[in-house]
C-alpha cells in the first residue's frame, strides 16, 4: 500500500486493549462458542482477550500471510486450524478473531476453513467488512492502522504540515 497516499492510524495499547473487550460485550449475547481461532498475528491479542473476557477456554490459531507493511500479495496459509476445531465448526459454535479486516483476502480464505464460525474484527474498512459478522470501529480503505507492537513513542508533526 502506498503509504504517502493514505491516512495513518496509531493505537495505542490501552485504546486497543478497551475495542478488544469492547468486542467480546458485543459477542456476548451470540455464544456459548465452544473455541476461539486467533488469525496469526495481528488477531493474536484480541483473540486472547475475547477468550478470557468470555471464558473460553480452547484456543486456537492459523497463520495466513496475504501482506507485509507495504504491499499486498498472494494468501499463504502457514499454519492450518487442527482438525478438532474443524470438526467443532461444524455446531456454528467456533469463533474467529483477528484485529483487522482489509480488502478480505486473508477473511476469505479464513472463512473457507471454517464456513460455520463466527468471524469478528476489531477495525474493518469497507472491502472487507461484510465478510465479517461483528466488528467495533470502521476505518476508511486508504487508513493505514499503526498496532501497538508496529510502534515507538516518538515525535508527531502536527496534521496541517506546520511546526508548533
Amino acid at each position: 500500500m502506498n503509504q504517502s497516499a493514505q491516512k495513518n492510524f496509531p493505537v495505542t495499547w490501552d485504546q486497543f486493549h478497551r475495542d478488544s473487550r469492547a468486542l467480546a460485550w458485543r459477542l456476548q449475547g451470540l455464544g456459548p462458542f465452544d473455541a476461539v481461532v486467533a488469525i496469526a498475528r495481528g488477531g493474536l491479542v484480541p483473540a486472547t482477550i475475547v477468550a478470557r473476557e468470555l471464558n473460553i477456554r480452547v484456543v486456537e490459531s492459523v497463520a495466513v500471510k496475504s501482506y507485509d507493511h507495504k504491499n499486498q500479495g498472494e494468501i499463504r496459509v502457514l499454519k492450518a486450524v487442527s482438525p478438532e476445531i474443524l470438526e467443532k465448526d461444524r455446531t456454528g459454535r467456533v469463533l474467529i478473531v483477528d484485529d483487522l479486516v482489509d480488502t478480505g483476502n486473508t477473511a476469505r480464505a479464513v472463512r473457507e476453513m471454517l464456513p460455520n464460525a463466527h468471524f469478528a474484527t476489531v477495525y474493518a474498512k469497507p472491502k472487507g467488512r461484510d465478510l465479517v459478522d461483528s466488528f467495533i470501529t470502521e476505518v476508511s480503505q486508504d487508513t493505514w492502522i499503526f498496532f501497538p507492537w508496529d510502534l515507538d513513542v516518538a515525535y508527531v508533526p502536527p496534521i496541517s504540515g506546520g511546526t508548533d
